[in-house]
């Protein structure tokens, strides 16, 4: 890969729509340039969870004003970008295509290099970025929406799965128990929704 004239590189323009939050950020090799991130919450929160389609429509919406703002931000130009990378899964089909399509056309626009990444082992390397240190042997524990997982990382590409749960994630357990409660979407506000009733007995 070859790098920009001038800057340390490489430069890499990230895009991330596995969910409900659209987002883009520009890397100068590990160091963080920019991160911006539109959130779904309000939207998705009338229907008690997040819905597919409404979740993708609004990533369509946002995705390359969000790009162009990482951009800005960042002090970068589109010219400058050495490399396009995009969560390519695990997540909702419909938004992960939005990103994923977005950062490949861009790519290929700009005859750059595309990156498909992997955003559960993306959380398993974050706990080493923008630190000194390599990703090292360790236990990584994702909990991240409908994924719970104890993974043995031995290295980068290097896993392997020790354990999760049979069932329901602890994101959506935590989800439905929120909802059973009262409280607002994926119980992220200690708010009730207005109306709801505060029980008296335990569960």
């Amino acid at each position: 890969m070859s790098w920009s004239v001038g800057l340390p590189g490489p430069i890499v323009l990230s895009i991330e729509t596995s969910c409900d939050e659209t987002a883009a950020a520009v890397l100068d090799g590990t160091k963080l340039l920019s991160s911006c991130v539109s959130s779904q919450t309000l939207i998705h929160r009338e229907f008690g969870g997040v819905v597919p389609e409404v979740a993708s429509r609004n990533h369509l919406s946002k995705v390359e004003a969000l790009v162009n703002q990482a951009l800005e931000k960042a002090g970068i130009s589109v010219q400058q970008i050495d490399c396009v990378a995009a969560t390519r899964g695990p997540g909702l089909l419909t938004s992960l295509l939005v990103g994923y399509s977005f950062g490949k056309g861009l790519a290929i626009g700009l005859d750059k290099p595309f990156l498909g990444i992997n955003h559960i082992e993306a959380h398993l390397l974050s706990p080493f970025f923008k630190t000194e240190f390599d990703p090292q042997r360790s236990i990584g524990l994702v909990v991240s929406g409908g994924h719970t997982l104890l993974v043995l990382v031995e290295g980068v590409g290097e896993y392997r799965v020790l354990g999760g749960t049979v069932d329901d994630a602890a994101g959506e357990a935590f989800d439905k128990v929120a909802k059973l409660l009262g409280f607002a979407l994926s119980g992220r506000s200690a708010d009730r929704r207005p109306g709801s009733k505060r029980r008296s007995e335990p569960i």
